[in-house]
């Protein structure tokens, strides 16, 4: 099998980022937290993931914080799932990646599902990076100030 590249001591945000969770796995698992889903089962009928992927793939959500292991709600001898501070604050990414899919991924008029506010039961708005001061920013106007990385020696 083939070792992919790890990104795990670079200085940009995005690789470590993605190191932990840009497996398209991981993120469906995150969108179905969100959604509510908490149990074994529950991730595997809604990713069609096969079981030892699944398992794989929770057991890294819980090595790094996104999930915590509880008791089953319901008092059975279940475990379940359950999305950690760390993983609510995935909420901005996984909009984002669904507002960008409604944006580019449908033909206009094709049904998808819809993301609403429960107190308005309007969508969301469309998610834009916002300045300090306020302002809606575009990428033209921002840029990466990168770190000087040591030699290794």
């Amino acid at each position: 099998m083939v070792q992919r590249k790890r990104f795990d001591d670079s200085t940009c945000p995005v690789a470590r980022a993605l190191d932990v969770i840009g497996d398209r796995w991981m993120l469906l698992i995150v969108r179905d937290a969100f959604d509510g889903l908490r149990r074994f089962s529950e991730f595997q009928k809604s990713t069609g993931a096969a079981r030892n992927i699944l398992a794989d793939r929770l057991r890294l959500l819980v090595e790094h914080g996104i999930f915590a292991v509880a008791p089953a709600s319901d008092g059975t001898a279940y475990q379940e799932y359950v999305l950690t501070p760390r993983g609510e604050a995935l909420f901005p990414l996984v909009v984002g990646l669904r507002q960008w899919g409604e944006a580019h991924l449908f033909a206009r008029g094709e049904r998808h599902s819809v993301l609403v506010d429960k107190q308005t039961e309007q969508p969301l708005a469309p998610m834009q990076p916002v300045a300090r001061d306020g302002r809606t920013i575009r990428a033209t106007e921002t840029e990466v100030r990168k770190v000087a990385v040591k030699a290794r020696g």
